[in-house]
Protein backbone atom coordinates (compact mmCIF):
# COMPACT_ATOMS: atom_id res chain seq x y z
CA UNK A 1 0.00 0.00 0.00
CA UNK A 2 2.61 2.20 -0.15
CA UNK A 3 2.07 4.30 -3.50
CA UNK A 4 -1.08 5.26 -1.95
CA UNK A 5 -0.87 9.09 -0.64
CA UNK A 6 -2.84 10.60 2.55
CA UNK A 7 -4.26 13.97 2.77
CA UNK A 8 -6.27 16.35 4.36
CA UNK A 9 -9.05 18.61 3.57
CA UNK A 10 -8.02 22.30 4.28
CA UNK A 11 -12.27 22.58 5.02
CA UNK A 12 -13.65 23.75 8.76
CA UNK A 13 -11.18 25.64 11.08
CA UNK A 14 -8.44 25.15 8.36
CA UNK A 15 -10.32 27.37 6.17
CA UNK A 16 -9.51 30.15 8.53
CA UNK A 17 -6.16 30.11 8.93
CA UNK A 18 -3.39 31.07 6.66
CA UNK A 19 -1.91 28.70 4.04
CA UNK A 20 1.06 28.52 5.92
CA UNK A 21 -0.62 27.82 9.03
CA UNK A 22 -2.74 25.20 7.22
CA UNK A 23 0.52 23.33 5.82
CA UNK A 24 2.65 23.27 8.91
CA UNK A 25 -0.27 21.55 10.86
CA UNK A 26 -1.15 18.88 8.06
CA UNK A 27 2.86 17.88 7.79
CA UNK A 28 3.73 17.67 11.36
CA UNK A 29 0.81 15.02 11.48
CA UNK A 30 2.42 12.72 8.64
CA UNK A 31 0.24 13.85 5.83
CA UNK A 32 1.80 13.64 2.80
CA UNK A 33 -0.42 16.18 0.87
CA UNK A 34 -3.74 18.91 1.30
CA UNK A 35 -6.86 18.75 -0.65
CA UNK A 36 -7.34 22.91 -1.08
CA UNK A 37 -11.02 24.19 -1.34
CA UNK A 38 -12.08 27.44 -2.82
CA UNK A 39 -11.38 28.85 1.06
CA UNK A 40 -7.69 29.51 -0.49
CA UNK A 41 -8.20 28.02 -3.79
CA UNK A 42 -10.71 30.81 -5.69
CA UNK A 43 -9.44 33.03 -8.76
CA UNK A 44 -11.94 35.71 -7.87
CA UNK A 45 -10.76 36.39 -4.35
CA UNK A 46 -7.09 35.50 -5.41
CA UNK A 47 -4.72 37.38 -7.64
CA UNK A 48 -2.69 34.83 -9.79
CA UNK A 49 0.31 35.89 -7.91
CA UNK A 50 -1.50 34.43 -4.88
CA UNK A 51 -2.64 31.49 -6.34
CA UNK A 52 0.76 30.78 -7.60
CA UNK A 53 2.13 31.37 -3.94
CA UNK A 54 0.23 28.52 -2.48
CA UNK A 55 1.51 26.36 -4.75
CA UNK A 56 4.84 27.28 -3.70
CA UNK A 57 3.62 27.35 0.25
CA UNK A 58 2.70 23.96 -0.35
CA UNK A 59 5.42 22.14 -2.25
CA UNK A 60 8.10 24.33 0.38
CA UNK A 61 6.61 22.77 3.37
CA UNK A 62 6.66 19.34 1.79
CA UNK A 63 3.46 18.77 0.82
CA UNK A 64 1.35 18.30 -2.48
CA UNK A 65 -1.59 19.72 -3.53
CA UNK A 66 -4.07 16.25 -3.85
CA UNK A 67 -6.91 18.17 -5.54
CA UNK A 68 -8.90 21.62 -5.04
CA UNK A 69 -12.74 21.35 -4.20
CA UNK A 70 -14.55 23.39 -6.75
CA UNK A 71 -18.12 21.56 -6.39
CA UNK A 72 -20.60 23.73 -8.16
CA UNK A 73 -23.89 22.95 -8.61
CA UNK A 74 -25.29 22.93 -12.25
CA UNK A 75 -28.91 21.81 -11.43
CA UNK A 76 -30.45 25.10 -11.06
CA UNK A 77 -33.56 26.81 -11.79
CA UNK A 78 -31.67 30.36 -11.48
CA UNK A 79 -30.81 30.86 -15.05
CA UNK A 80 -28.12 33.36 -14.15
CA UNK A 81 -27.24 31.69 -11.15
CA UNK A 82 -26.68 28.56 -13.14
CA UNK A 83 -24.40 30.24 -15.16
CA UNK A 84 -22.48 32.17 -13.38
CA UNK A 85 -21.53 28.87 -11.58
CA UNK A 86 -20.43 27.36 -14.47
CA UNK A 87 -18.07 30.93 -15.44
CA UNK A 88 -16.42 29.94 -12.06
CA UNK A 89 -15.74 26.43 -12.72
CA UNK A 90 -13.93 27.15 -15.78
CA UNK A 91 -12.32 30.06 -14.04
CA UNK A 92 -11.04 27.24 -11.86
CA UNK A 93 -9.90 24.91 -14.41
CA UNK A 94 -7.99 27.31 -16.25
CA UNK A 95 -6.41 28.95 -13.04
CA UNK A 96 -5.26 25.54 -12.00
CA UNK A 97 -3.91 24.56 -15.65
CA UNK A 98 -1.87 27.74 -14.82
CA UNK A 99 -0.42 27.05 -11.58
CA UNK A 100 -0.23 23.26 -11.99
CA UNK A 101 -2.96 21.91 -10.25
CA UNK A 102 -3.64 18.63 -11.85
CA UNK A 103 -6.83 17.54 -9.96
CA UNK A 104 -10.25 19.56 -9.45
CA UNK A 105 -13.26 18.07 -7.51
CA UNK A 106 -16.64 18.46 -9.30
CA UNK A 107 -20.05 17.30 -8.52
CA UNK A 108 -23.02 17.84 -10.43
CA UNK A 109 -25.97 19.09 -7.82
CA UNK A 110 -28.75 19.51 -7.14
CA UNK A 111 -27.57 20.01 -3.55
CA UNK A 112 -30.22 19.26 -0.98
CA UNK A 113 -28.35 21.14 1.89
CA UNK A 114 -29.39 24.27 -0.05
CA UNK A 115 -32.61 25.58 0.48
CA UNK A 116 -32.83 26.75 -3.17
CA UNK A 117 -32.04 23.94 -4.34
CA UNK A 118 -34.55 22.18 -7.12
CA UNK A 119 -36.06 18.82 -6.02
CA UNK A 120 -35.95 16.60 -8.89
CA UNK A 121 -39.57 14.99 -9.87
CA UNK A 122 -40.92 17.86 -8.00
CA UNK A 123 -39.34 20.99 -8.71
CA UNK A 124 -37.30 19.69 -12.02
CA UNK A 125 -37.91 16.87 -14.53
CA UNK A 126 -34.98 14.03 -14.37
CA UNK A 127 -34.25 14.77 -17.69
CA UNK A 128 -33.93 18.19 -17.81
CA UNK A 129 -31.86 18.18 -14.56
CA UNK A 130 -29.71 15.73 -16.94
CA UNK A 131 -29.34 18.20 -19.93
CA UNK A 132 -28.34 21.23 -17.60
CA UNK A 133 -25.53 18.50 -15.90
CA UNK A 134 -24.64 17.87 -19.69
CA UNK A 135 -24.45 21.28 -21.02
CA UNK A 136 -22.20 22.17 -18.10
CA UNK A 137 -20.11 19.74 -18.28
CA UNK A 138 -20.13 19.96 -22.54
CA UNK A 139 -18.02 23.33 -21.20
CA UNK A 140 -15.93 21.89 -18.38
CA UNK A 141 -14.71 18.63 -20.52
CA UNK A 142 -13.18 20.77 -23.22
CA UNK A 143 -11.59 23.05 -21.26
CA UNK A 144 -10.13 20.54 -18.48
CA UNK A 145 -9.14 18.81 -21.86
CA UNK A 146 -6.98 22.33 -22.59
CA UNK A 147 -6.03 23.05 -19.33
CA UNK A 148 -4.17 19.58 -18.91
CA UNK A 149 -6.46 18.43 -15.59
CA UNK A 150 -8.47 16.01 -14.59
CA UNK A 151 -11.66 16.44 -13.25
CA UNK A 152 -12.69 14.37 -10.52
CA UNK A 153 -16.81 14.21 -10.61
CA UNK A 154 -18.13 12.94 -6.38
CA UNK A 155 -21.24 10.85 -6.49
CA UNK A 156 -22.94 12.54 -3.66
CA UNK A 157 -25.93 12.25 -1.22
CA UNK A 158 -29.16 13.66 -2.98
CA UNK A 159 -27.18 14.73 -6.09
CA UNK A 160 -28.25 13.38 -9.64
CA UNK A 161 -25.07 11.82 -8.97
CA UNK A 162 -24.60 10.33 -5.75
CA UNK A 163 -23.28 6.71 -5.86
CA UNK A 164 -21.83 4.59 -9.07
CA UNK A 165 -24.45 3.91 -10.84
CA UNK A 166 -25.81 7.24 -11.41
CA UNK A 167 -22.19 9.09 -11.85
CA UNK A 168 -21.35 6.64 -14.60
CA UNK A 169 -23.82 7.50 -17.07
CA UNK A 170 -21.99 11.12 -17.20
CA UNK A 171 -18.25 9.57 -17.04
CA UNK A 172 -19.44 6.77 -19.81
CA UNK A 173 -20.88 9.90 -22.19
CA UNK A 174 -17.51 11.64 -22.55
CA UNK A 175 -14.84 8.52 -22.22
CA UNK A 176 -12.23 10.78 -21.79
CA UNK A 177 -9.44 10.99 -19.66
CA UNK A 178 -9.60 14.63 -18.00
CA UNK A 179 -13.04 13.46 -17.01
CA UNK A 180 -12.80 10.71 -13.92
CA UNK A 181 -14.30 10.51 -10.19
CA UNK A 182 -13.58 11.19 -7.08
CA UNK A 183 -14.73 8.20 -4.98
CA UNK A 184 -16.17 8.55 -1.68
CA UNK A 185 -16.86 5.29 -0.30
CA UNK A 186 -19.06 6.77 2.33
CA UNK A 187 -21.98 8.03 -0.52
CA UNK A 188 -22.09 4.87 -2.13
CA UNK A 189 -22.57 2.72 1.37
CA UNK A 190 -25.50 5.46 1.97
CA UNK A 191 -27.32 3.63 -1.10
CA UNK A 192 -26.58 0.42 0.53
CA UNK A 193 -23.54 -0.62 -2.03
CA UNK A 194 -21.37 -1.94 0.57
CA UNK A 195 -19.19 -4.15 -1.91
CA UNK A 196 -16.84 -1.35 -1.98
CA UNK A 197 -14.11 -3.47 -3.67
CA UNK A 198 -16.35 -4.21 -6.53
CA UNK A 199 -17.23 -0.47 -7.06
CA UNK A 200 -13.53 0.54 -6.79
CA UNK A 201 -12.54 -2.23 -9.82
CA UNK A 202 -15.47 -1.18 -11.83
CA UNK A 203 -13.78 2.72 -11.68
CA UNK A 204 -10.57 1.59 -12.04
CA UNK A 205 -8.48 4.26 -13.68
CA UNK A 206 -11.23 6.56 -13.97
CA UNK A 207 -10.26 6.57 -9.99
CA UNK A 208 -8.16 10.43 -9.80
CA UNK A 209 -8.81 11.17 -6.26
CA UNK A 210 -10.37 9.64 -3.44
CA UNK A 211 -12.14 10.70 -0.34
CA UNK A 212 -11.96 9.06 3.02
CA UNK A 213 -14.77 8.91 4.92
CA UNK A 214 -17.32 6.59 6.77
CA UNK A 215 -20.81 6.16 6.81
CA UNK A 216 -23.54 4.91 8.48
CA UNK A 217 -27.87 5.35 8.03
CA UNK A 218 -30.21 6.50 4.72
CA UNK A 219 -30.14 9.51 3.11
CA UNK A 220 -34.22 9.97 3.01
CA UNK A 221 -35.05 12.31 5.51
CA UNK A 222 -31.27 12.65 6.30
CA UNK A 223 -31.30 10.26 8.45
CA UNK A 224 -27.72 9.20 8.17
CA UNK A 225 -24.28 10.78 9.86
CA UNK A 226 -20.42 10.40 8.93
CA UNK A 227 -18.59 8.47 11.96
CA UNK A 228 -15.43 8.35 12.38
CA UNK A 229 -13.62 6.19 10.03
CA UNK A 230 -13.62 2.40 10.98
CA UNK A 231 -17.39 3.22 12.66
CA UNK A 232 -19.14 3.06 10.15
CA UNK A 233 -20.35 0.52 6.84
CA UNK A 234 -17.43 0.75 4.88
CA UNK A 235 -15.47 -1.96 4.25
CA UNK A 236 -12.18 -0.44 4.26
CA UNK A 237 -9.99 -3.37 3.90
CA UNK A 238 -11.59 -4.06 0.48
CA UNK A 239 -11.44 -0.48 -0.22
CA UNK A 240 -7.46 -0.17 0.21
CA UNK A 241 -7.18 -3.54 -0.92
CA UNK A 242 -9.04 -2.92 -4.33
CA UNK A 243 -7.13 0.17 -4.80
CA UNK A 244 -3.73 -1.70 -4.70
CA UNK A 245 -4.96 -4.45 -7.33
CA UNK A 246 -5.93 -1.88 -9.86
CA UNK A 247 -2.86 0.02 -9.32
CA UNK A 248 -3.61 3.20 -8.01
CA UNK A 249 -0.82 5.47 -7.01
CA UNK A 250 -2.83 8.78 -6.40
CA UNK A 251 -4.01 10.29 -3.22
CA UNK A 252 -7.06 9.55 -0.77
CA UNK A 253 -7.89 12.30 1.38
CA UNK A 254 -10.16 12.89 4.35
CA UNK A 255 -12.80 14.64 4.85
CA UNK A 256 -14.16 14.84 8.46
CA UNK A 257 -17.08 15.57 9.28
CA UNK A 258 -17.86 14.29 12.10
CA UNK A 259 -18.97 18.32 13.03
CA UNK A 260 -21.15 17.35 16.23
CA UNK A 261 -18.28 15.15 18.21
CA UNK A 262 -15.61 18.37 16.19
CA UNK A 263 -18.04 20.96 17.95
CA UNK A 264 -18.79 19.11 21.66
CA UNK A 265 -15.90 17.53 22.35
CA UNK A 266 -13.17 18.40 20.26
CA UNK A 267 -13.55 22.65 20.66
CA UNK A 268 -13.36 22.72 16.89
CA UNK A 269 -9.93 21.86 16.58
CA UNK A 270 -9.24 20.66 13.48
CA UNK A 271 -5.69 19.48 13.80
CA UNK A 272 -7.03 17.12 16.54
CA UNK A 273 -9.34 15.89 13.97
CA UNK A 274 -6.75 15.58 11.62
CA UNK A 275 -4.45 14.05 14.25
CA UNK A 276 -6.92 11.60 15.13
CA UNK A 277 -8.57 10.62 11.55
CA UNK A 278 -4.37 10.09 10.46
CA UNK A 279 -4.18 7.13 13.23
CA UNK A 280 -7.68 5.72 12.08
CA UNK A 281 -5.80 5.00 8.77
CA UNK A 282 -3.19 3.53 10.36
CA UNK A 283 -5.34 0.97 12.01
CA UNK A 284 -7.43 0.41 8.72
CA UNK A 285 -5.05 0.47 6.23
CA UNK A 286 -3.23 -3.02 5.11
CA UNK A 287 0.17 -3.19 6.02
CA UNK A 288 2.90 -4.91 3.80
Amino acid sequence: MSDIKLAFMASLGYGRMTPEDVVRSIKSIGYDGVEWTLAHFNPRTKSPAELERLVEITEEGGLEISEAVVQQDVVCLDDAARADRIKLALECIDAAGEIGVRTLNFFTGPAPWDPTAPVIGRDIEMGTAWQQIIDAFDQFVPAAAQADVHLAVEGVWGHFCHDYFTTYPLIHHYRQDCLGVNFDPSHDVLYTHTDIGWIVRQWGPAIKHCHLKDAVGVPAGGKFLFPFLGEGHVDWTAFFTALDAIGFKGFCSVEFESFGYLDKIMDGDVEAAARMSFEQIQKLRPQG
